[in-house]
């Protein structure tokens, strides 16, 4: 049987001729057996990337859309009295679809052909081990977080925030929907670091399954939604992992529309001090919590914290955009 169809791909029963499934784990024969009934590599491919991005995208905002509707959370809310309601999460999810549709599909579609010119494997079984599979998320998380970072410090200038960036901080009180919120061009321009560590790695050491891109893709999405959630439980991993993010670090760039740039980790907003006014605001909220109040008292004063902050945000995001104005005008 020859290899090619003559259509520019080779099937998949060619491709696993010589693959011995008895050696293989059963989520290996599962991988296969969905190369062998699509029979088109590259359409196999795309299509599991695309399903997998939106099912763990909407599957993991679900929890948050029940616990938003449940008063019972409310003691763990960063900003208990903004509760989204259900026009403002359906329009956001009206625009997010927009997004994945028009962006984020043909990215995601066009990644693989595009990294496997440098190395990548996709319908190749077995897996790569768990230790290299580690090792590079690891290292996806810590260039997507560097690009971010400088990224989303950008999207704050001037004409970048009025253009584009203004969209996403629509909501000063984020939820899981709205991690994805924003405008065609910054899903683009921020999407590109969460691509763009995967292409780096296989085109320095070509020898990358997409496989292990699906377990950063799975753990970036639950990251951006549950930084959005707004909700800051005990059990939270920045209280497991000092240097991580969360929802408590992101939460405060929302509300007060300044510091806190990156996504995963602390560590450049410390190092380049855009985190002095939310380390403040903690200090703040701390002391109010050792003060001795009441808990009717210090939700009081917990509030009158935070409403400043906010008044101080909105203040701030006005200089942005009347820097954007001064430029049209000069």
């Amino acid at each position: 049987m020859s290899n090619s169809t003559g259509l520019g791909y080779t099937p998949a029963s060619a491709l696993y001729a010589n693959t011995d499934f008895s050696k293989l784990s059963w989520l290996e024969t599962q991988w296969a057996a969905w190369y062998l009934w699509i029979d088109n590599p590259v359409i196999a491919t795309g299509l599991m990337s695309f399903l997998l991005h939106e099912i763990v995208y909407f599957g993991r905002c679900i929890p948050w859309i029940l616990i938003d509707a449940t008063p019972y959370f409310r003691k763990w809310k960063l900003q208990p009295t903004k509760i989204p309601t259900a026009r403002e999460q359906w329009e956001c999810t009206k625009q997010v679809l927009f997004s994945h549709f028009t962006i984020e599909l043909p990215a995601i579609w066009l990644f693989h052909p595009f990294a496997e010119l440098f190395g990548l494997s996709t319908w190749q079984v077995p897996f790569p081990d768990w230790q290299t599979v580690a090792m590079q998320v690891a290292f996806f998380f810590v260039f997507e977080d560097g690009f971010h970072f400088f990224a989303h410090r950008a999207l704050h200038w001037g004409p970048l925030y009025k253009h584009i960036h203004k969209i996403h901080h629509k909501y000063a009180a984020p939820f899981g929907l709205a991690a994805e919120y924003a405008h065609p061009a910054e899903v683009f321009i921020l999407g590109t670091g969460t691509l763009g560590g995967p292409i780096l790695y296989t085109s320095l050491f070509h020898n990358l399954h997409i496989f292990t891109v699906y377990v950063w893709i799975v753990l970036r999405l639950f990251q951006a939604v549950d930084s959005h959630s707004g909700y800051d439980f005990p059990w939270s991993l920045q209280h497991i992992v000092p240097f991580w993010s969360g929802a408590d670090h992101h939460d405060f760039h929302h509300m007060a529309f300044v510091n806190n740039f990156s996504t995963s980790f602390r560590w450049f907003d410390h190092f380049f001090g855009t985190d002095d006014k939310y380390r403040e605001y903690k200090a703040k909220v701390n002391a109010a919590k050792a003060s001795g109040l009441s808990p009717k008292e210090l939700a009081a004063l917990e509030l009158r914290i935070a409403q400043q902050a906010e008044k101080e945000g909105v203040e701030a995001e006005k200089v942005v955009e009347a820097y954007n104005f001064k430029l049209k005008t000069a």
